[in-house]
């Protein structure tokens, strides 16, 4: 297996690429720098009306996805080193040094539940990692995969046009971004900030330190409070 490899196991493969294979990550899929391929979970269910669910032990609202029928799906995929992933709210915190350690990596495997959840007896005797794109619930894992693999994506090699696209954002030295302008110079009596335009890269430099730091005192203190490496540009 060569480069970054995703495969999706979803009760939706429908669902795929969709935004993946648009933009910058449909430009990288296309130019093979990256490969996507989904599994039907659905397959591997038996019976006359091959069931992937059923309700949970000890009662409780809604139906979970089945162990043995999810292991069937997640032992199809061919073994190698790509971790494998569940998306899950109560999972790890889906962060920009996350995605970098995934986007070096051989790719991954994505499992994306439904219903309630997924029994817990998988997810130890398959080893999946629970990952979480944030504090809310969503009706199914696809598009949680969906943010984790763009987020992913954009950083293989190639991908974005300039290497400074991914070394200069937000996240990933600590910091929010500071604010960006462009033409024109006055819009609606706004004004872009004088020293941007002043050619003096010293100054530009400290003015975006200065406003990152501002912006992220202001809206995310819990990452101000963070230790972040020192100077530098950062967004």
């Amino acid at each position: 297996m060569t480069g970054f490899a995703a495969t999706v196991l979803t009760l939706h493969p429908e669902m795929f690429p969709g935004p993946l294979g648009v933009s910058l990550a449909g430009k990288a899929l296309t130019k093979g720098l990256w490969s996507l391929d989904t599994v039907q979970i659905r397959d591997f269910a038996e019976g006359k009306h091959r069931s992937v669910d059923d309700t949970p032990a000890g009662g409780g609202p809604g139906m979970v996805l089945r162990a043995d029928v999810v292991a069937k799906a997640i032992d199809s995929v061919a073994a190698d080193d790509r971790p494998r992933l569940l998306m899950s709210p109560r999972g790890r915190p889906l962060s920009q040094e996350f995605v970098r350690e995934l986007a070096a990596g051989p790719g991954v495997v994505v499992l994306c539940g439904r219903f309630e959840g997924v029994d817990e007896r998988v997810i130890e005797g398959r080893g999946l990692i629970e990952v979480s794109i944030g504090d809310y619930v969503l009706s199914g894992g696809e598009i949680a995969a969906m943010v984790l693999l763009d987020a992913a994506v954009r950083l293989i090699d190639g991908v974005m046009g300039k290497l400074e696209s991914g070394s200069e954002e937000s996240f990933e030295t600590g910091l929010l971004e500071y604010p960006h302008y462009t033409r024109p110079q006055v819009w609606e009596g706004r004004t872009i900030p004088e020293v941007l335009t002043s050619g003096d890269h010293a100054a530009i430099a400290r003015w975006k330190r200065g406003e990152a730091e501002r912006i992220t005192r202001e809206r995310r203190p819990d990452l101000w409070n963070r230790p972040r490496p020192a100077g530098g540009s950062e967004k």
